[in-house]
């Protein structure tokens, strides 16, 4: 897609801020960035997400949280609660850390398990809640991606997410999310984790991610602004 303007551009941004030690002033500023810029959503760990609620009502900007965050591990059933406390609170979208052994075990059952117990508590929500996906897709090899890729498209699950941002492997890569468009035709793809210059967003807007969570929103958008003006 073309972007030409700033609010084309705006409108790809999970304004994000999942630092453990952020502070609820940090998330008030996060939130009025996200109005001033007309971010799609901020993203912001569990304990904040009632608090953006409120702040962001009547605004145009959504609420995302996390699940089974950062390492994926825990079980399904903690992963299903984790969604459904964090909609309760005020949560417009989910983004869930995938069970990586299984992806690296081949284990389908497992993970069809694990995404059958949490879309079930998305899809019951009125209108239904989004589930992104984290696959950590800078520690998988092409067919792990084309693997779990799969078998969220088969299911349903409405994005793939590359990265949280909080492993060694790396974060957002132009090659693994044209892949995963490819392998989850199903899913919209969104591109996380060490996203910090416009280049950066524009290639992997080019790639196919529909979606960009970046903690860098406001600088990659004074970015763009000081070379296209206030078009």
């Amino acid at each position: 897609m073309l972007i030409e303007t700033q609010e084309q551009l705006a409108a790809y941004f999970d304004h994000t801020l999942l630092d453990a030690t952020a502070k609820q002033a940090d998330i008030v500023a996060l939130c009025e960035q996200a109005v001033q810029y007309g971010f799609c959503t901020v993203c912001v760990q569990p304990r904040w997400v009632a608090l953006c609620a409120d702040i962001l009502h009547g605004t145009t900007v959504k609420v995302c949280s996390v699940a089974g965050f950062p390492f994926g591990t825990d079980s399904a059933k903690i992963k299903a609660a984790d969604a459904d406390e964090i909609i309760m609170a005020g949560a417009d979208e989910v983004d869930m850390v995938a069970d990586l052994a299984s992806i690296f075990s081949g284990d389908d059952a497992y993970l069809r398990r694990e995404l059958l117990a949490v879309l079930s508590v998305c899809r019951t929500m009125r209108p239904a809640v989004p589930l992104k996906l984290i696959i950590e897709s800078a520690a998988l090899n092409d067919d792990q991606i084309r693997f779990i890729g799969h078998i969220a498209s088969d299911l349903g699950v409405d994005f793939l997410k590359t990265s949280t941002g909080f492993l060694k492997a790396g974060g957002a890569a132009v090659e693994d999310v044209r892949l995963m468009a490819e392998s989850a035709p199903n899913c919209k793809i969104k591109a996380a984790g060490g996203i910090k210059t416009l280049e950066q967003t524009l290639q992997l807007i080019e790639a196919g991610a529909v979606r960009i969570g970046a903690s860098a929103s406001v600088q990659i958008m004074e970015e763009f602004r000081a070379q296209h003006g206030n078009d």
